[in-house]
């Protein structure tokens, strides 16, 4: 039913676009984790792919150790489509050759006591048209190209969230972990000076006993 009246005519008329960019974005499949990666520990995950997909997978490392990490994506018949070892933060884009599960996997088994933090981000596919006639003779009116402009604004602003986001959590990890070394450091120097105030006074005490004793045998 269309709108009718004033309010058809009023704010709410941009609402159907601003809806439409929203939504556009959950258009393609994307799989965004953050997960614990164990010592000796190794976590994989699948994705069914559709032959002639474009796909990309992003990762890093936000905590633990040397913020590393082994990866590993394989295509449905085992074949290695990427491998990295020791990796804090890499990106691959690839198009799926076949149908079938993919998989990808994280290893932490070089590690013997740290576990790390690991995000990733595996899209599927890529973004459909805004506008499902946006490939017409005509062109596009002045409020649809302002849609597809926020559109792609929205698109990158998300990306930059999610990078200052992953940079935001590794510092406030390399903060603590300083402030944790920092503290222990300090109840060791606080003890060791405490030990030899204490081996102070017991070496003074024993030197000045000493000295009365011997003091005392010549006096007499």
């Amino acid at each position: 039913m269309p709108l009718r009246g004033s309010w058809a005519a009023g704010p709410w008329r941009w609402l159907a676009p601003l809806l439409l960019v929203a939504l556009a974005k959950s258009a393609a499949r994307a799989s965004e984790i953050t997960f614990e990666l164990p010592d000796n520990a190794k976590q994989c995950f699948y994705e069914e792919i559709a032959q002639g997909t474009k796909c990309t997978l992003e990762f890093q490392v936000i905590t633990g150790g040397h913020y590393d990490v082994d990866c590993r994506l394989e295509d449905p018949d085992g074949i290695v489509l990427y491998k990295e070892m020791k990796k804090q933060y890499d990106s691959f884009t690839f198009t799926a050759s076949r149908n079938g599960t993919y998989k990808f996997c994280f290893s932490n088994e070089f590690s013997t006591f740290t576990h790390k933090t690991v995000y990733f981000d595996f899209q599927v596919g890529e973004d459909p048209p805004l506008f499902p006639s946006e490939n017409r003779v005509t062109a596009l009116t002045q409020m649809e190209s302002a849609c597809v402009s926020i559109h792609e604004a929205l698109k990158s602003v998300i990306d930059y969230q999610t990078h200052f986001r992953l940079r935001e959590a590794q510092g406030r990890s390399r903060a603590e972990d300083l402030n944790t070394r920092v503290a222990y450091w300090s109840i060791g120097e606080a003890i060791i000076l405490l030990v030899v105030s204490i081996g102070q006074v017991f070496l003074l005490k024993s030197f000045f006993s000493d000295k009365r004793t011997t003091t005392t045998r010549v006096g007499s």
